[in-house]
């Protein structure tokens, strides 16, 4: 592809002057941006806009002296007469009789006046606070909503000094004196009811000197209290849950030194464990004799589960307790033996009147002559 064709078809704007700066040969976005005609020799600074033409000749200075690249910014006035900021990067090839150089769009930064427009529209329309500090910690500004609703008047504080005013509070004695020694900080605070994230940040000069240090406050009391009531409902929610957990598992002394469990639903190993804890802990505490694990309303255990049981009685046991299951069910019986459990040491009645019945008796004092009955009669 020739020159002539690449600068047909590219879509940068691109152009090639000579030392005295009229423009050789540009390309087709560049000729379309700025309307520039077909006609050789024209100047590229009849383009820029007059108030920026001496930026531009001061760049064109340095271009044929300096081996880099220089850029400039500046207004280019268009084919349709309006004039637009770009950007112009420039060089010269092996110091040789042509400049070459391509326009590229431009964001420029906001004037005074637009930063201050903004500036009052975020610190009147948005809930946050801005205020600014001197090297001694006075106030050289505070503006915005957030400080209007900690009852503070536009400006209270100007002219006062932070340790004056606030010099016991935590966030002056640590983040304000940190961020006054030039480190940025963030906190969260309350004043007057309004919860605020925080923000402090150096500001230097040109020389680095910090001559000001910014604050933004944002307030976060909303946010604070939604989650405030979120923790106090999953409280509330684990308090319901833990009624209904002692609920659905209660240890009930039927008679003096003895317990029973009645287990209802379906048996989970996690379950399971935690009602296996909370039974030898009252066993022990109650001193009791009998522990009596009433399957009656158990539909259905897993393998894990009917492992629980067995370990559980064993463990009831060895506090000098016995421990008894009434109620077993036929799919429970079927799992308990499944898992090859040794049922022969486990003390089982067919209910729970069953099961009081042969703890009764068990307590019961009889004649020396008269023989203990087996568990299951």
């Amino acid at each position: 592809m020739s020159v002539e064709e690449f600068f047909s078809v590219c879509p940068a704007m691109l152009f090639i002057t000579n030392l005295d700066g009229r423009l050789e040969r540009t390309s087709t976005a560049l000729k379309n941006t700025l309307g520039v005609d077909d006609t050789p020799g024209q100047p590229l600074r009849t383009f820029i806009h007059p108030d920026d033409q001496g930026v531009f000749d001061a760049a064109w200075a340095r271009v044929q002296t300096s081996s880099e690249p220089v850029t400039l910014r500046a207004r280019f006035r268009e084919a349709d007469g309006h004039s637009r900021h770009l950007s112009c990067r420039m060089a010269r090839p092996d110091e040789g009789p042509t400049i070459h150089g391509s326009l590229h769009q431009h964001l420029v930064e906001a004037d005074p006046v637009c930063k201050e427009a903004l500036f009052d529209a975020i610190a009147a329309h948005l809930p946050v606070g801005i205020w600014a500090l001197d090297e001694e910690g006075k106030f050289l500004l505070q503006e915005g909503a957030t400080t209007q609703s900690m009852g503070l008047a536009p400006r209270q504080y100007v002219g006062q000094n932070v340790f004056a005013l606030h010099g016991d509070a935590d966030v002056v004695r640590t983040h304000v004196r940190e961020a006054l020694a030039g480190r940025a900080t963030h906190y969260l605070s309350e004043m007057m009811g309004v919860h605020c994230d925080n923000w402090m940040v150096p500001i230097h000069d040109d020389d680095g000197r910090q001559f000001m240090t910014l604050g933004f406050s944002m307030d976060i009391t909303r946010v604070h209290e939604t989650q405030v009531s979120l923790r106090e409902r999953i409280a509330e929610i684990e308090q319901q849950r833990e009624i209904i957990r002692q609920l659905s598992t209660p240890i009930i002394e039927v008679w003096d030194g003895v317990l029973t469990l009645p287990m209802l639903g379906i048996l989970d190993s996690s379950r399971t464990a935690d009602v296996m804890q909370q039974l030898l802990a009252r066993i022990e505490q109650d001193h009791a004799s009998f522990a009596i694990l009433d399957l009656t309303g158990v539909e259905m255990i897993d393998t894990g589960v009917a492992g629980y049981i067995i370990r559980l009685v064993s463990a009831i046991r060895l506090l000098g307790a016995e421990g008894i299951v009434s109620g077993i069910r036929p799919t429970v019986a079927q799992t308990m033996v499944a898992v090859g459990a040794d049922l022969s040491q486990i003390v089982t009645h067919r209910n729970l009147r069953a099961a009081l019945t042969y703890c009764i008796r068990q307590m019961t004092p009889r004649p020396a002559s008269q023989p203990r009955r087996s568990p299951h009669e």
